[in-house]
């Protein structure tokens, strides 16, 4: 038995480990790229055109409605919130929540949403590690030239697995150090990240949409029109209902 029913007509998830981990791998949108969104935008519209950038904002859309819509069916309060980026919490993290659902991200309204039903805000990330992937990507949007274009993309290349890899291990750290005995967390966390490699085996991880999947329609995103029917396969996918009844329920 892996729900229960909650007097507050949510569902509570309950199970025998310690400490519980719902798992949410996140495509970030337009603007949660803040300064760097519109470039990314423009590019796709440029590359692929207005009607399928359009679909991909559906998908997309879509997909953080689906979350939203499970997120609202189960009890959350008292849950920890750890979130892609979050480099604050307490009256400073509220602050960024606040002016970041202002820009129309998808992420940060269901963050926002959360937090209004009792959930706690945690700091994440490293402010020094975050400052360096966003100036690193900062470069090639901003380039002027296309010689200054594929040097700073050559460099986020070299860097960027090095990069991922201490900021999971930092997130996997604050996970382990403020998700108490009996506790449930939600991690928001870009689905190209491993965190799940680096938390300790007490942690129940119960991934909410499958990271390989999420990952995969976002590779494919360049060369969709060579894999057609998988793509579309992964564009239903995204957007579906969250599935974490029975045997999904059981994590990994």
């Amino acid at each position: 038995m892996f729900r229960e029913a909650g007097n507050t007509g949510g569902e509570k998830i309950i199970d025998n480990y310690e400490r519980r981990l719902l798992y949410v791998p996140i495509i970030h949108t337009e603007a949660d790229l803040g300064s760097m969104g519109g470039t990314v935008a423009k590019s796709g519209r440029r590359q692929f055109g207005d009607a399928f950038w359009d679909s991909h904002e559906e998908t997309v859309r879509g997909f953080w409605d689906a979350l939203a819509r499970y997120f609202d069916s189960i009890e959350v309060e008292g849950f920890k919130v750890f979130q892609d980026g979050m480099v604050a919490e307490g009256d400073m993290g509220r602050k960024i929540v606040e002016e970041v659902l202002k820009t129309g991200s998808k992420n940060y309204e269901l963050l926002a949403r959360l937090l209004h039903r009792g959930s706690i805000l945690v700091r994440t990330e490293d402010i020094d590690l975050v400052k360096e992937e966003h100036r690193l990507l900062s470069d090639i949007a901003h380039s002027r030239t296309k010689p200054e274009r594929l040097h700073a993309a050559q460099k986020y290349e070299l860097l960027k697995n090095k990069l991922l890899d201490r900021r999971d291990r930092f997130i996997a750290g604050r996970i382990d150090w403020t998700l108490g005995k009996g506790e449930t967390g939600i991690l928001f966390i870009g689905a190209y990240h491993n965190v799940k490699a680096h938390l300790p085996s007490d942690v129940r991880v119960i991934e909410i949409k499958d990271a390989g999947r999420v990952m995969q329609y976002q590779r494919l995103l360049p060369v969709h029109n060579a894999h057609k029917k998988h793509f579309q396969e992964l564009r239903r996918y995204l957007t579906a209902e969250v599935e974490t009844m029975g045997e999904d329920m059981k994590g990994t």
